[in-house]
């Protein structure tokens, strides 16, 4: 794939510092958009640029003069609860840099590759498909389905890849996930309120930016489910966390989500069927415990 132009946005994220280090692995002309500094530990062979995905004029300008065969659009606003409070910061984000990545897209006939979410379900039942009907339960979720349909009504190349609860490990970041939380706080000996009636499939990041590489190398069109391949509630997924950890599970604490008393709504129970990735994209799923091994080998 030698000399095919790619533009990751988000590149400072946990998905996007992954996808920055297979894509430059796999010999593309990587150009990596991000806001601020950038945060990828690999330094050569791709190139950096500070802007903010809602900046529409600067970031049209720029795709118009790197002309890329690709985009990955990983940036997005993910704070559940923020997209509740913030709607309108949510939009700029979550679905008009969307809308401009499209325009943009037809005009120099790139393909876009975005990345959604399960929270596009209300969670009231699991094993959902790639065509199963969509009803999200928060503005987040919305934010998302909006910008699925905004694609999905274009007539450019597409590939949508919804994903569950990414974790992962990267030298620089300023997020927390799943794992990282669980570890931490148990590590300092902290009780954490842990809920059990939230049921999720969670996705390593590496895996995730794997099946990215994969949809754009097959070229792709349509959607895609990218998870692990085990329903698990979030206690479960606590409980796995300290035993790969040899952490002390006496320190989660059960409790039921109306307990939490969050902002925003979540759904129940989220899990994906993802036989089309697996047979169309040659996807290779795992368990959680199995991918929290491949985790534990990258903290350092």
């Amino acid at each position: 794939m030698q000399n095919i132009k790619i533009i990751l946005t988000g590149s400072n994220g946990l998905l996007g510092q992954k996808l920055v280090s297979l894509f430059v692995t796999n010999h593309f002309d990587v150009f990596a958009f991000s806001r601020g500094k950038n945060r990828n530990l690999i330094t050569n062979n791709y190139s950096y640029f500070n802007v903010n995905i809602t900046n529409f004029n600067k970031v049209s300008t720029l795709i118009k003069k790197i002309k890329p065969h690709f985009i990955i659009n990983a940036a997005a606003m993910t704070n559940v609860d923020a997209c509740e409070l913030r709607h309108r910061e949510c939009d700029e984000i979550n679905v008009n840099a969307v809308k401009n990545l499209v325009q943009v897209c037809k005009e120099i006939n790139a393909h876009l590759l975005h990345i959604s979410t399960d929270f596009i379900f209300d969670g009231t039942k699991n094993n959902y498909k790639e065509n199963d009907c969509t009803n999200p339960v928060n503005y987040y979720g919305l934010s998302k389905l909006k910008s699925e349909k905004l694609i999905q009504k274009s007539t450019i190349d597409y590939t949508i890849l919804r994903t569950i609860l990414v974790y992962g490990v990267v030298a620089n970041t300023t997020k927390g996930n799943i794992v990282s939380w669980v570890k931490n706080s148990l590590e300092a000996k902290k009780q954490i309120k842990v809920v059990t009636d939230q049921y999720r499939m969670p996705t390593l990041s590496d895996d995730l930016a794997q099946a990215c590489l994969l949809a754009i190398q097959k070229r792709a069109i349509g959607i895609f489910h990218i998870s692990s391949n085990e329903l698990l509630n979030i206690y479960e997924i606590a409980l796995q966390i300290a035993t790969t950890f040899n952490l002390d599970k006496n320190l989660i604490l059960p409790i039921r989500t109306e307990q939490l008393n969050q902002t925003a709504t979540r759904p129940p129970k989220t899990g994906f069927n993802i036989d089309k990735a697996v047979h169309e994209l040659g996807f290779k799923s795992a368990s959680f415990k199995e991918r929290l091994s491949v985790y534990k080998s990258q903290v350092k």
